[in-house]
């Protein structure tokens, strides 16, 4: 049972054990529902400078879900770039034209042990990892989503981008799935959050580190989290 979590976000060039044990339980729960082809699913991200991560740890320490925010640097492709960019090259223009007008990042690689499932624990680190852009300095946050996820990242303030792929429809990672490319087109107002999740994302931004008692489901979660990434020169 669980009541309590830790969640904490840092650089992964910074702490790269954390981001082993990220990508094993990734492998993991992907190799679970059968998805062994995801284009962004190496270890370089590990080593990218603008690479942040938000991960979440049990009462033992143990990894139980992640997410991350990768800072577009016009020379590494978004995972979004490399997961449609064969099917639709328009995404490359997307992403040009964002990171020369206030900067742009993409949410990915979430995901969550199914020793936790069921908990609201997406909803969390979705909010948390939206919530660390303030500290990366972006105006503009794109995602990649499947068809079950849709509605907790519409919740949050993504909104599907119709003008690439088939009214914004791809297959991916196969053609068993459905997937839409997102973006939060003012990653710094979040004004397009439901109002609870707003309220939510502004809170952990203006005090990143804090316990707050989540109750996304039957199930209250005491978390404590601290969002604050180090600087560095």
């Amino acid at each position: 049972m669980v009541d309590k979590l830790i969640f904490k976000a840092f650089r992964a060039v910074d702490n790269l054990e954390w981001c082993k044990e990220y990508l094993q339980g990734h492998v993991s729960v992907l190799k679970d529902y059968g998805i062994t082809n995801i284009t962004s699913n190496t270890n370089e991200w590990m080593f990218h400078p603008k690479m942040y991560c938000v991960v979440a740890l049990n009462s033992d320490n143990v990894m139980v879900g992640g997410i991350r925010v990768q800072v577009a640097d016009a020379i590494t492709a978004l995972p979004v770039e490399r997961a449609i960019g064969k099917m639709d090259a328009g995404i490359y223009d997307v992403v040009k034209n964002y990171h020369e007008n206030g900067g742009v990042g993409e949410l990915c690689a979430l995901w969550i042990s199914k020793k936790v499932s069921g908990l609201g624990i997406s909803y969390l680190l979705t909010r948390a990892g939206i919530s660390i852009t303030n500290q990366v300095e972006i105006k503009t946050l794109v995602g990649i989503c499947a068809d079950y996820t849709l509605k907790m990242f519409k919740q949050v303030g993504f909104q599907v981008d119709n003008s690439l792929g088939t009214n914004g429809e791809f297959p991916y990672p196969n053609s068993t799935y459905i997937a839409r490319v997102l973006g939060i087109m003012n990653a710094e107002s979040l004004e397009s959050a439901a109002e609870y999740d707003k309220e939510r994302m502004q809170s952990l931004r203006s005090n990143p580190v804090q316990s707050y008692l989540e109750k996304e489901t039957s199930q209250s979660i005491l978390v404590d989290y601290n969002l604050l990434i180090p600087k560095h020169e």
